[in-house]
């Protein structure tokens, strides 16, 4: 990804440069109107436009790959409730304190929680593995506010004018961050070497990845997450935060440890784990990027020292 604007063609940076003042135009009128009311209206606005952004196209190609049992209805409705959480997730990111003190106020259940507390007491590193589901920021914060400092796991945006604020909003939940890259997974090594935690996104294509099944369909998928697990004796546990029936708040879940055992089979085990999550609140997941893309396996040339994933929308 382009560091600096001055890398892109001209006409990408100007696409780039007008398509940010528009976001931030949107994000600065809804930062008008009440958390409340702001929430839900974003959600509406994004799920409306679903059909025209080419969102709802998308929904339904890895529907109909994925859940062909589903009936039209229930596609149709996913659409929207896909896009509404979308637009949902955005906003919170920018609101700032109203969201975070949302996340604080979550519960937190599921077995990982004692995982959790049980490594932090040995001083024994931590990965939490997620998906794009519900708003995973709602989880670092949440938990962050209960003592649980962590480290996250970010992948630069293709347009640099909205990376630079988007960062900014990540930051404000907590910190560091780390950007996907060599100089990232540097500085991410030793976070985890002393012992600290580390939150990683773990649905995305990846170049160079595996193929593991999820909703019954092979999908490229990183085994960095449990690699990093088993050279560094971290702890590798699945969470969640479920977004709530009125829309606004989060129930955070941490389910059991993944077992150590070898890369591939620990990150079966995620992507099952993402799965069984998901099929229960299936508008929740971003069935809008392309997970089961087509793709050519690349050779990795080290299982000890892994290289950070090149991550796709």
């Amino acid at each position: 990804m382009p560091i600096e604007s001055s890398q892109l063609p001209v006409g990408k940076r100007v696409s780039y440069f007008f398509g940010n003042l528009a976001l931030r135009g949107v994000l600065g009128l809804a930062g008008l109107v009440p958390y409340r009311w702001r929430i839900p209206a974003m959600g509406r606005l994004v799920s409306s436009l679903g059909p025209i952004a080419g969102f709802d196209r998308r929904v339904r190609e890895n529907l109909a790959l994925t859940c062909p049992e589903l009936p039209q209805d229930e596609v149709t409705r996913l659409c929207r409730e896909v896009g509404d959480n979308a637009g949902r997730m955005i906003t919170e990111l920018y609101a700032g304190a109203p969201f975070i003190d949302r996340a604080k106020a979550a519960p937190i259940s599921g077995p990982g929680l004692q995982a959790l507390e049980d490594a932090r007491a040995a001083g024994r590193p931590v990965i939490l593995v997620t998906g794009h589901f519900g708003n995973y920021d709602a989880a670092r914060a949440g938990l962050i506010s209960r003592g649980f400092s962590m480290g996250a796991l970010y992948r630069r945006m293709a347009n640099p004018y909205f990376n630079s604020h988007y960062v900014r909003a990540m930051s404000r939940v907590g910190t560091p961050m780390f950007e996907q890259g060599k100089r990232g997974m540097v500085e991410m090594v030793r976070h985890l070497k002393k012992g600290g935690i580390i939150a990683i996104v773990a649905d995305l294509h990846v170049h160079g990845g595996e193929l593991i099944d999820f909703f019954g369909k092979p999908a490229v998928t990183s085994t960095v997450p449990a690699e990093l697990a088993l050279k560094y004796g971290a702890a590798l546990i699945p969470v969640y935060a479920i977004r709530q029936d009125n829309g606004l708040d989060f129930e955070i879940l941490l389910n059991a440890e993944i077992p150590a055992s070898d890369a591939v089979t620990m990150t079966k085990s995620i992507c099952d784990d993402l799965e069984t999550v998901v099929r229960r609140h299936m508008g929740q997941w971003f069935w809008i990027h392309r997970r089961w893309k087509p793709y050519l396996p690349e050779v990795r040339t080290s299982k000890a020292q892994p290289d950070t994933p090149n991550t796709e929308e």
